[in-house]
């Protein structure tokens, strides 16, 4: 049945599928990931590659290449266990699919291992991962914009995503994280991103760090009347991250998204306003959760009418 439903699942993602392997940082990746392979098995080349079979057949695995390929399956499955999008799979077996070819490589001659291992570094440097480019409701924020866009209207609800593109996590997270905006985005509840890689001040001031160890990128913070109310992944005494799995369904049960729309939704209906994008600079508001009453009401619309 497992196998059946992830059958079911790769056939349905097939198109996208095709249009990833078609930009040249899957094709480059692709070519690195089969490098030894190719080598090991393309006649006029294996011939005058060394082995350790018995039979002396150069154009085939000998037992320690088949076990360290074993050995990669095993720890791809597992890394995958956790994977939450296609991209984050793909990215889990060319990054161990190039490790096993530099080990393989540089068993089997040192020229080898140093001259795949260039290209590598090279690979790396030139072919970025492609950037997610689809639709979405997201402000993008600098640190000069951040506090003022928090702080501009305590009626509004801001899920903020503090990311890095260096970052595999931030990259493949990208997607999910547009769908939600496009999803739950209205008057009330707003989305926005700051690079922390780029904005180290920011980083400092929200308490994100930024070192791969931390395992805090990426970070989602909840803003309520430009104070934080939570954060995913939350962030123990000794500033490790608690171990949080980035879906779509987590998020909207940990952050309660459905009654965040819904009662922001309602709210600005009743008001006869309009849900506007994040990229835009008016943002309607939003009354709070608790009305005020009608004597405070009166009041502020007579000195409201004397400013005029």
């Amino acid at each position: 049945m497992a196998l059946l439903t992830a059958l079911f699942a790769f056939l349905y993602h097939l198109p996208q599928v095709y249009k990833w392997l078609l930009k040249p940082y899957y094709i480059a990746s692709l070519f690195m990931s089969i490098a030894f392979l190719l080598v090991r098995k393309t006649p006029g080349i294996c011939e005058h590659l060394s082995t350790q079979r018995e039979d002396g057949n150069s154009c085939d695995f000998d037992w320690r290449e088949v076990e360290i390929l074993m050995f990669l399956s095993a720890i791809v499955m597992m890394k995958n266990r956790r994977a939450i999008t296609i991209e984050q799979h793909l990215g889990n077996i060319i990054l161990f699919c190039k490790v096993a070819n530099v080990i393989l490589f540089f068993r089997l001659d040192i020229r080898l291992g140093l001259l795949y291992l260039t290209l590598c570094i090279v690979s790396l440097m030139t072919c970025k991962p492609p950037i997610y480019m689809g639709p979405e409701y997201i402000k993008y924020f600098s640190d000069k914009t951040i506090d003022d866009e928090l702080e501009k209207d305590n009626r509004v609800t801001w899920i903020v995503e503090f990311f890095a593109n260096w970052s595999p996590e931030c990259q493949s997270f990208a997607s999910v994280y547009a769908d939600l905006s496009l999803k739950y985005n209205c008057a009330g509840l707003k989305f926005g991103k700051v690079d922390i890689g780029r904005y180290s001040e920011v980083a400092k001031k929200y308490r994100v760090s930024t070192s791969p160890l931390s395992k805090q990128l990426p970070s989602l913070v909840l803003f309520q009347g430009g104070k934080e109310i939570m954060r995913r992944p939350q962030v123990d005494k000794k500033g490790r991250a608690v171990s949080w799995t980035f879906t779509e369904e987590n998020i909207i049960r940990e952050f309660n998204l459905n009654e965040l729309y819904q009662k922001s939704k309602k709210l600005g209906k009743t008001k006869g306003e309009k849900f506007e994008r994040p990229s835009e600079s008016v943002f309607a508001p939003v009354p709070e959760e608790e009305e005020p009453e009608a004597e405070t009401i009166t009041a502020m619309d007579t000195e409201s009418k004397k400013d005029k």
